[in-house]
């Protein structure tokens, strides 16, 4: 070509296919990661690859996987280019411009890596095929030592642009991984943090509540030794036993005293540890009392149902003798009850007890036998529609609601898939919820 420009020569088998040149998308042609003659040889490279044959897409990974900051500070302190006022990012942007270049600077980061990371580059020698490199790789990804093995793999003399590839995206996905942890690590810190300065607010107003303790508890002792001096002071020295035994009484007293101080001062922290106990006790057991009068109130309300419908039942007479005594209760008659969900050998139990009530009893099982899609039907025929929250799948139930509320439809939910939940919910049907 004219003006010096290089010319590519196509294998044979490239130039002999169909597909125009202009068709290739050249963008999707992974760029190649290694520049060394070893490459092209049909026997294989003989040697390790040096860092200035990487292509400069790696470097910023193999300087900053490979080498920390304060072993990166060093090097390029022996080469001048490490002022005192440089961040760890200067140095990091110049080590990876330095390493493209094949001069003393790329061959000191180049043994300056293989030092660091000499027993990973031994483990590796010991193999030599690309899948045995890729193993290794793998096995020290999983044990999470990646700096050794990354540089150990870049530059092992079997390792193809494929392992090459696998080996940089597991560290640059890494890389997101840890910013992530790092980020949550921060939030952490933070939290701790606003922590800790609560801990040490409580911590000093322990302190000085202690030190006021204390300095009452001196004050006592030291009026008391007072009051002994001038005790001493004041009594007459004719009798010198006499003296020393009273000095003893004294001592013992003040003695006393101090055992029964520090006494009373243990005493009142147990009491303070018991009350707090005793306060979170009486939380918990208040909000079990809520809950289990919550439950009664529900089973007084099914007992009455029960015990007004069998005092009906008992008393009623039969219109006539085909026809069974109705339950007593509100005036269902005409109505049409859905029911969704329970368990189905109760369902004909539940529809014996609602058409004593002079309802039309409907079921649905909430979808396990009955399709879903005939709920709607359903509900739009059905005047009242209960269904127990111990006995039916959310989706059903959660269906059974926004049906009701498209529709302008009452619905119960009952306690439990019994047939007195069925009576107290029929006893109280104007309690339902209007969707």
């Amino acid at each position: 070509m004219r003006g010096g420009a290089k010319t590519f020569a196509l294998p044979r088998s490239i130039a002999q296919t169909a597909i125009p040149l202009a068709s290739i998308a050249l963008a999707s042609i992974p760029p190649t990661l290694i520049s060394r003659d070893e490459l092209a040889s049909a026997a294989g490279p003989t040697r390790r690859t040096k860092i200035w044959e990487f292509n400069t897409n790696l470097h910023c990974s193999i300087v900053g996987t490979c080498l920390s900051t304060g072993e990166l500070r060093q090097i390029l302190k022996k080469l001048g280019l490490a002022p005192p006022d440089s961040t760890d990012h200067e140095l990091h942007g110049t080590a990876v411009i330095l390493a493209a270049r094949h001069d003393n600077a790329a061959k000191l980061l180049n043994k300056a890596l293989d030092n660091r990371h000499r027993l990973a580059i031994s483990q590796f020698a010991k193999v030599g095929t690309e899948d045995r490199v890729r193993e290794l790789w793998r096995e020290a990804v999983r044990r999470g030592e990646i700096p050794g093995a990354y540089w150990a793999t870049l530059t092992h003399p079997a390792t193809t642009q494929a392992v090459l590839r696998e080996a940089f995206g597991d560290v640059h996905m890494l890389s997101h991984l840890v910013g992530a942890a790092n980020r949550a690590d921060i939030r952490r810190l933070c939290q701790l943090e606003a922590d800790k300065v609560q801990l040490e607010a409580r911590l000093e107003r322990q302190q000085r509540a202690l030190h006021t303790a204390v300095v009452t508890r001196d004050a006592q002792i030291h009026e008391l030794r007072q009051a002994l001096a001038q005790r001493v002071a004041a009594e007459p020295i004719s009798d010198a036993s006499g003296v020393t035994e009273e000095s003893a009484a004294l001592r013992q007293l003040v003695s006393e005293r101090e055992r029964r101080l520090a006494s009373e001062t243990r005493r009142r922290a147990t009491l303070e540890a018991r009350l707090e106990a005793a306060q979170d006790t009486m939380v918990r057991e208040r909000t079990a009392r809520l809950q289990a009068e919550r439950i009664a109130q529900a089973l007084r309300e099914e007992l009455d149902a029960i015990e007004a419908s069998l005092v009906a039942s008992c008393i009623a007479q039969p219109c006539d003798r085909q026809s069974e005594p109705r339950l007593e209760g509100p005036h269902l008659d005409g109505v049409v009850l859905l029911y969704v969900g329970g368990r189905p050998n109760q369902v004909a139990h539940l529809r014996a007890v609602a058409e004593r009530c002079g309802t039309t009893f409907l079921h649905h099982d909430g979808g396990i036998e009955n399709h879903p899609n005939l709920l709607p039907g359903l509900t739009s025929r059905a005047d009242l529609v209960l269904f127990p929250v111990d006995c039916i799948s959310h989706d059903a139930a959660h269906a059974v609601k926004l049906l009701c509320r498209q529709a302008g439809k009452r619905f119960i939910p009952l306690r439990a898939a019994s047939a007195t939940s069925l009576l107290a919910a029929l006893r109280r049907p104007a309690q339902g919820t209007v969707g």
